[in-house]
């Protein structure tokens, strides 16, 4: 199979950016959209042209770092798929793909197709965690788990922090990875102390990293890879909501 490529290039976050054109040429059907773009930065370095820039990690849909936008939609038009699980035999031989990096003011450009996520580290250190006394580790079976609650929470818990949700939603909301990182330890007693002030700090640090509002368009939901359902948000917005009244 072969594709043309256009792809963004882009030397810094202060440098202006473009398109470039590229032929990937004798690809497998079987090969992944990474080892494709592999395959390209091999002969771009035997021509001296220097590699195109691109984030990946474990390769297999769990880390969240392969952030591409494949013909204007996030992580490719394959449902429930990160770039690292998408295939070339989606695509047809001959085909024109545009890469680009996510697009959205908290997520800036750090080179080609790599963007700067560190955002959402700030949003997770601001509360997403539960605070426990040092010591022996309790019991498993000291705080037992109902079970709709813990499949609630393990559904929040598949949030991967990949930014998808960012780079489809036209507001550059981050509201679904926050609502999920909020609801898979709102869900579970030990999460339960600290529910108030996590909901809280959370989404006070979200606005403050310049993330837009939430306005139902839904394709947060569409994109995402660990599809995150978007009533997390609806129990965000309800706990936000109660926080806020309580402290006040």
């Amino acid at each position: 199979m072969d594709f043309t490529l256009h792809v963004w290039r882009q030397a810094g976050p202060d440098q202006p950016g473009h398109m470039e054109l590229y032929q990937a040429r004798d690809i497998s059907p079987d090969m992944s959209f990474l080892e494709m773009l592999d395959l390209v930065n091999e002969d771009l370095e035997k021509q001296g042209i220097e590699p195109i820039a691109f984030d990946h990690d474990c390769r297999e849909g769990i880390c969240g770092m392969c952030s591409l936008v494949i013909n204007g939609v996030a992580h490719g038009q394959q449902p429930a798929t990160t770039t690292c699980q998408l295939h070339m035999r989606h695509f047809r031989d001959k085909d024109s793909i545009y890469i680009e990096p996510w697009r959205a003011a908290a997520f800036p450009v750090v080179k080609d197709l790599v963007v700067d996520r560190s955002a959402f580290d700030r949003v997770i250190e601001a509360g997403g965690f539960i605070s426990v006394n040092t010591g022996s580790a309790q019991d498993g079976n000291c705080l037992p788990v109902p079970k709709d609650a813990a499949d609630t929470a393990m559904d929040a818990a598949a949030c991967i922090g990949c930014g998808a949700c960012v780079a489809a939603c036209p507001n550059g909301s981050s509201m679904l990875f926050v609502a999920a990182k909020v609801a898979h330890l709102a869900h579970l007693p030990q999460g339960q102390p600290e529910k108030r002030r996590r909901v809280l700090a959370m989404v006070e640090q979200m606005d403050r990293e310049g993330f837009g509002h939430c306005t139902n368009h839904y394709e947060c939901e569409a994109v995402c890879p660990k599809e995150i359902s978007r009533q997390f948000i609806a129990e965000m917005n309800r706990e936000y909501l109660k926080a806020g009244l309580q402290a006040h």
